[in-house]
């Protein structure tokens, strides 16, 4: 779903193709509490960081594990959205909250259970 899709920049009306490159644990590399995902966007990269609380946070609201291939669909749900939205303004990196996180993982939840015919 969101791990290579298209999107329509709001500014230009062009497609943007983005692909999902890597996971990273941020505190390894920028002493973050967090959880780095990158994409390409065209060619050009964008990190989406998710805040490890939010692991926590969906434990103990589902008691489920909130897993790598679903932080890359929430991240990629959200670059997607802000693509569309005009909101990407060329920044490198986007730091989630938890609200926004699970909110978007509720999102992709949804769309996977109930798809638009399209």
């Amino acid at each position: 779903m969101y791990d290579d899709f298209q999107a329509i920049d709001r500014w230009t009306g062009g497609p943007v193709h983005c692909r999902y490159q890597a996971l990273i644990v941020a505190i390894a590399t920028r002493h973050a509490d967090a959880v780095d995902i990158k994409f390409l966007v065209g060619e050009r990269p964008v990190w989406i960081a998710l805040p490890h609380v939010a692991w926590v946070e969906y434990h103990e609201r589902t008691g489920k594990i909130l897993t790598d291939p679903m932080a890359v669909q929430i991240a990629g749900h959200y670059l997607k959205w802000a693509i569309e939205s005009g909101d990407d303004n060329g920044r490198e990196m986007y730091a989630l909250t938890v609200k926004e996180t699970l909110d978007r993982l509720q999102a992709v939840t949804d769309e996977a259970l109930h798809p638009v015919a399209g």
